[in-house]
């Protein structure tokens, strides 16, 4: 790979780090690295999230941008006879992404064994079955060991974390970045770089960038967050669905690669905030920031728990288009993160006290 500029490095660093749900320390170690020097302090909830925050104003409103540390991924459950890993699935899963695929398993003492996912293979099923999904219950992890013994001696032991593997890749077109754990790396990404941008802006409020943790497993520390921040306003910056890709409809997903940040208007955690919404699409159009609307009838982010915890959150979510999420390697544009943090960067300079307080009014 050729040399990478200082923001392709920070994200090949972010998506690089194995984190599933519950084991995101070496995620947060990687943003504590890049947010340290633009923070004022940071600080940390009960369960590893991470809360990086810069005071604009002291007296200003809390304003909260939350990405999650923490990818799909699985857990080692059982160690059979002959030495293969037995496993749950943490976070979501399609499983006709999963056979054949590698995997990394981390032991307790952090060391790294590569495996690959198996199941019995199709020429020996019958032919009515081989026309079907594999299910996951049937499914195993192979690390090539000869026996449960040895499977021992090299240090796994059931509830170890498996992480999918991938090499961060630029694309032939520079733009299109392809990697594992999108979601939700550029996430964390767009946290630290909205804090890198105001490092010497003047901003009238206190900005809290925050990594949190099991978002996958459902937004669990966006909760514990909030409760510790107590923000009056909440954005989630994450990924949403790619609509550019052959076989999907507009009635499917409309979104496409390139063309700005989604604004998401519903999903199934929260209907976005009508107020907030309209500040955001304001700001992108007065500087000419591209957007795209997005709704989607399943699945959530972050600003669901952000929403409804304390008294009431004025909450949205903003979204980067990727394709092939939930698997080994998910892609997106480059141009689309850069977009978002500008349209953040510009929004956050907006939110003084009396635009929060007409916000929470709208």
């Amino acid at each position: 790979m050729t040399k990478l500029d200082a923001d392709l490095q920070m994200l090949k660093e972010l998506t690089d780090a194995n984190g599933i749900a519950g084991n995101e320390r070496a995620v947060r170690e990687v943003m504590k690295s890049y947010i340290e020097p633009y923070a004022d302090e940071i600080t940390y909830d009960g369960l590893g999230s991470l809360i990086a925050k810069k005071e604009g104003q002291a007296d200003g409103p809390r304003i909260l941008v939350a990405g999650h540390l923490d990818e799909v991924g699985f857990m080692v459950t059982r160690i059979d006879d002959q030495g293969f890993l037995r496993f749950q699935t943490v976070g979501g899963w399609w499983s006709q992404v999963m056979l054949a695929q590698r995997v990394t398993v981390i032991t307790r003492e952090g060391k790294t064994i590569t495996g690959v996912i198996g199941s019995k293979p199709p020429h020996i099923l019958p032919a009515a079955a081989r026309n079907k999904p594999a299910d996951i219950k049937d499914m195993f992890i192979d690390i090539g060991a000869a026996s449960k013994e040895e499977v021992l001696e090299w240090g796994i032991l059931p509830g170890d974390m498996v992480a999918p593997y991938f090499e961060f890749t630029v694309m032939n077109n520079p733009d299109y970045l392809l990697a594992k754990a999108w979601d939700n790396r550029i996430g964390i990404a767009i946290a630290i770089d909205v804090m890198r941008k105001l490092k010497d802006e003047k901003h009238p409020n206190i900005l809290f960038s925050a990594g949190a943790v099991q978002e996958e497993v459902g937004l669990r520390g966006a909760k514990t967050v909030t409760r510790q921040v107590k923000p009056d306003i909440g954005f989630a910056v994450d990924v949403g669905i790619a609509g550019d890709t052959p076989g999907i409809s507009p009635n499917d997903a409309t979104s496409k690669m390139g063309e700005g940040p989604q604004i998401i208007l519903y999903d199934a955690s929260m209907v976005s905030h009508r107020g907030l919404r309209n500040l955001v699409v304001e700001t992108a159009e007065e500087n000419d920031i591209p957007y795209q609307f997005d709704a989607i009838a399943g699945g959530g982010t972050d600003a669901g728990s952000i929403h409804v915890s304390n008294e009431g959150v004025p909450s949205l979510a903003i979204t980067i288009a990727t394709r092939y999420i939930h698997s080994n390697a998910a892609m997106l544009h480059r141009k689309d993160y850069e977009n978002a943090v500008d349209l953040l960067v510009a929004v956050i300079k907006k939110l003084d006290a009396d635009t929060v307080a007409q916000i929470k009014l709208s």
